[in-house]
């Protein structure tokens, strides 16, 4: 463990959900294995949907948020050139009780893990016909199989396990997405305040990118923390829920990345589901 050479003179809140890739991503900050300066890290852990609202009303310094979320706080805050969760021809999943292809999408019920996530913004630029139902992720899968709903938008790691409660694929929203772009889907990101200042923005972001950094190289430690926010995954799924969302595109959206946020951010406002272009800035 690193030992504080100089007492923290700022705290930070730094604030993203209670999941398993999120908690692997801030392992080395929660657990003091790097090297934070004279900062101190306060973290606040909620739902993604929870972190969108609240970062519209500007109450979060650094905060984990939906890249369909940034389009609405664009004015007050950067994306961090680290911390993306980037779906590399997989992402949000359909699913429904019965067997049917993507054409069941069209005028369906269906149940959503929030306005703001990248999830909805996908699924509306696929298929704008639908009836959404928004409700906490982690009630999707209930509400779909007790038919409040015909189909639900399952994100975080119900990706991995609706089959085991007898539900059925009919969109793989990452997926397609490639298919159409060629491009990963950008889901998630880390945005900082602006006004924040340059210096301590670039501290920050410095010591975000080492502990994603060294939570990808001491990757069974990271695991052995991130395992306390799996939700009901074993050791071999949370790994595999990890590597989908914690690997290089989260040290670094590269050309690629940073094209696929302008290019689905514009999607949004090409379809009019976002009222106003966004100009993506990132913060350096």
């Amino acid at each position: 463990m690193l030992r504080r050479i100089i007492e923290p003179t700022r705290t930070i809140t730094l604030a993203h959900s209670p999941d398993s890739d999120d908690a692997f991503m801030f392992y080395g900050l929660t657990e003091h294995k790097v090297d934070t300066e004279d900062l101190a890290y306060v973290h606040e852990l909620q739902p993604i949907e929870t972190l969108n609202q609240r970062a519209r009303r500007q109450e979060l310094e650094v905060t984990a948020c939906s890249i369909h979320a940034f389009a609405y706080l664009a004015d007050h805050y950067a994306l961090l050139p680290h911390g993306a969760s980037m779906g590399d021809k997989y992402g949000p999943r359909v699913v429904g009780r019965m067997r049917r292809g993507p054409g069941g999408i069209r005028g369906a019920r269906i149940a959503i893990p929030g306005p703001l996530t990248s999830a909805y913004l996908a699924l509306r630029l696929f298929e704008p016909d639908f009836e959404a139902v928004f409700l906490p992720f982690d009630k999707i899968e209930d509400a779909v199989l007790d038919g409040s709903v015909d189909l639900g938008l399952l994100i975080h790691e119900g990706q991995l396990t609706f089959a085991d409660r007898g539900l059925h694929l009919l969109l793989d929203l990452g997926a397609w997405w490639h298919e159409e772009t060629e491009l990963p889907l950008p889901l998630g990101g880390n945005v900082i305040r602006k006004d924040l200042g340059p210096d301590l923005i670039a501290m920050i972001s410095r010591h975000l990118r080492d502990s994603i950094a060294y939570g990808l190289t001491h990757r069974r430690a990271a695991l052995d923390h991130a395992m306390r926010y799996a939700r009901g995954l074993d050791r071999g799924q949370a790994d595999t829920f990890v590597g989908m969302y914690v690997n290089e595109w989260t040290l670094d959206y590269g050309d690629a990345g940073r094209a696929a946020v302008q290019l689905f951010l514009q999607r949004g406002t090409d379809a009019g589901i976002i009222p106003h272009s966004v100009t993506v800035e990132f913060a350096e």
